[in-house]
């Protein structure tokens, strides 16, 4: 996969570098063919921000349309499926406007079956989940928080199309 995300370019010094292109090597091994054939960015780039993480013709495990989000404060960053770059480098999906925050600080991956997971991308100060420093993927769930120097994010799932049937 080559994703102008997960790239080396912007890293000064060989040690930092190759701390991030095993990151990156991990990210890649965790996408998945699915979740790599499922990254609407590679399919369209035309696709809209809002545009659903889970197509529910898709026949997903759950059957409904999730949508899987980060709030910064009064900040609601969308993410979709397969990769999602977080940083303060612009092309970033999730751009953190903090001189403290890495260029590429983390990436958080969006499975094709629901699974999200946290990953740390050689990051200067590194990237805590619920308080505790993550040392490889961590697995996500609703609710949890991200710390990334003094930015709190807190990651959601919602079903955006719950069954209306039960009353």
């Amino acid at each position: 996969m080559s994703d102008p995300r997960l790239q080396s370019l912007h890293l000064e010094g060989q040690p930092r570098r190759d701390q991030f292109r095993a990151a990156r090597q991990a990210i890649q091994a965790a996408c998945g063919s699915q979740t790599i054939a499922g990254d609407l960015r590679l399919l369209s780039p035309e696709v809209p921000l809002n545009a659903p993480t889970v197509d529910p013709t898709a026949g997903g495990p759950q059957g409904g349309r999730f949508t899987f989000y980060l709030k910064d404060g009064p900040d609601v960053y969308p993410l979709r499926l397969g990769l999602n770059s977080v940083g303060r480098l612009p092309d970033n999906d999730v751009v953190i406007r903090d001189e403290c925050v890495s260029r590429r600080h983390c990436a958080i991956l969006v499975h094709s079956d629901l699974r999200c997971e946290l990953h740390d991308v050689a990051s200067k100060n590194g990237t805590l989940l619920n308080g505790k420093k993550i040392g490889g993927p961590t697995r996500l769930q609703s609710g949890d928080q991200i710390l990334l120097c003094n930015r709190k994010l807190t990651f959601h799932v919602t079903d955006a199309n719950p069954d209306p049937a039960v009353t």
